[in-house]
């Protein structure tokens, strides 16, 4: 018939499914799920499709839904397919999370359906969505207020759980599958409350699109239309923002940083693209990612303000803004107060409130025979170590994080200077400060502080007779 070859043709220029796949189809007993149904069981013997019926009796109408539940089931009989049946009280459910009650009969049925799944081992759910239930979404969406993404509509797959749902029905519609319905002799049910104006959905079925045709006689082609250019421009910008994140985005331990300068280059477009990935990745709810929250988050991070701000988004996690770092944290934990005594004799002292060890060793007996090799060994500290002379140090030593009022008497140089300053000269994120290790001696002097510089205390020269090596490795 020329409404399978139609379907069977869009299955495949779609990629929706392949030969020999296991797939769960959701069978509310309507004309559209049972016309599905049907197709798809007449061409299974074409590809070598495995069908399994799924259907879920939600409970707000007790006597219809159980007839419609046996009429599933036999339907499924008369095919010989295997049926699932779910009875599900949601309006329990509703009473229990005060969802709404189509959102609510969603999920519950959404979760039955990826039970069958998991138990057949299939990979693909079929959903009887059609050209109708389409160009009703679009009108709701622009009703409501959407942007670009939103108005590329119901999708023909989309990953959800690690199983595929697919929607054959898209570019058919609802005449069709009822003529097919009468065709065949399949029979369905006929849900009353579809009737009814007390859902959205119903009122712009039965009234909004209506009084538009008055305008567009072809208005739901129109809408149509309309989601499949919008999910084209939608599937590029989405592959370029995903190309811009792998450009300038570094993930951190769960954490996402970025420089500011280059987020400021990008268009605007990319700009509010890039703030909803971002927060999708770190799995911030998709009801919260409205234009109003993205665009806020997009001026804080493009105003000419102070060099550093902490802004709260969901629950525990924040955006922080540090100089022209811009970073988007998971959970905020601030870094606990750390000190630990050490006696250097060989050795380490792991520090896992930064998941940092330094190791300790002491060199005796040094020989003055090569002279310039020892100079630069010894005299020239890296970042990640220095070099002490051991019989001018008071023990113990101690690392800790910074205090208020630590000062610093760097090495090379007169006076002394506050960490603080020293910190804000290096453009050192404030909440990372208190991540950095300082290493001090038994009279509290700051001996060095990694990858900022030593101070005068202790240092090694040409009467040095045993010298203490210490190496830090990179802090967390």
């Amino acid at each position: 018939m020329e409404l399978q070859l139609t379907v069977e043709q869009h299955i495949a220029a779609k990629q929706l499914l392949a030969d020999g796949d296991c797939i769960v189809v959701a069978v509310s007993g309507g004309p559209d799920s049972v016309a599905l149904l049907h197709l798809l069981y007449v061409l299974s013997s074409k590809h070598q499709w495995k069908l399994v019926v799924a259907h879920v009796n939600h409970g707000f109408r007790v006597e219809e839904s159980r007839e419609e539940a046996l009429q599933v089931e036999a339907l499924a009989r008369t095919l010989g397919l295997p049926c699932e049946i779910a009875e599900v009280n949601v309006p329990a459910y509703i009473a229990a999370t005060s969802l709404n009650p189509q959102v609510a009969a969603r999920e519950k049925r959404y979760d039955f359906l990826h039970k069958i799944a998991r138990k057949y081992e299939a990979g693909c759910i079929a959903l009887a969505h059609h050209a109708d239930d389409q160009a009703e979404t679009m009108m709701m969406r622009i009703v409501r207020g959407t942007g670009p993404s939103g108005l590329g509509g119901i999708r023909d797959v989309r990953m959800d759980r690690n199983v595929k749902l697919i929607r054959p029905l898209l570019r058919i519609h609802k005449e069709q599958l009822i003529d097919y319905c009468h065709q065949e002799q399949i029979p369905y049910s006929v849900d009353a409350s579809n009737a009814s104006r007390k859902y959205f959905r119903n009122q712009v079925r039965l009234d909004i699109i209506p009084f538009l045709q008055k305008y567009n006689e072809e208005l739901p082609h129109a809408l149509i239309r309309l989601s499949e250019v919008m999910q084209a421009e939608e599937a590029y910008m989405q592959q370029e923002t995903e190309r811009v994140f792998q450009e300038i985005v570094f993930i951190h331990n769960e954490d996402v940083r970025l420089p500011r300068h280059r987020f400021m280059k990008l268009p605007l477009a990319l700009q509010r693209r890039l703030i909803k990935l971002i927060l999708s990745y770190l799995a911030c709810p998709a009801e919260w990612l409205d234009f109003t929250r993205i665009e806020m988050l997009r001026e804080s991070m493009i105003r000419e303000t102070g060099p550093n701000m902490r802004q709260l988004i969901y629950g525990h996690m924040y955006f922080v803004r540090e100089y022209e770092q811009l970073s988007f944290i998971k959970e905020w934990r601030e870094t606990a107060s750390f000190q630990y005594e050490c006696q250097p004799l060989g050795g380490a002292v792991s520090i896992p409130e930064i998941a940092s060890t330094f190791e300790f060793h002491v060199i005796d007996h040094l020989d003055h025979r090569h002279e310039k090799e020892r100079k630069t060994r010894l005299f020239s500290a890296k970042e990640q170590e220095a070099f002490f002379d051991m019989d001018q140090l008071e023990l113990p030593l101690c690392i800790r994080n910074r205090r208020d009022g630590d000062r610093i008497e760097p090495f090379g140089l007169n006076g002394s200077k506050k960490v603080k300053n020293m910190f804000i000269d290096a453009k050192v994120a404030q909440r990372e400060r208190d991540r950095i290790p300082i290493l001090l001696d038994a009279k509290g002097q700051i001996l060095w502080i990694p990858g900022y510089g030593r101070s005068r205390f202790a240092a090694v020269d040409p009467n040095t007779r045993r010298v203490l090596h210490v190496k830090v490795d990179s802090f967390d």
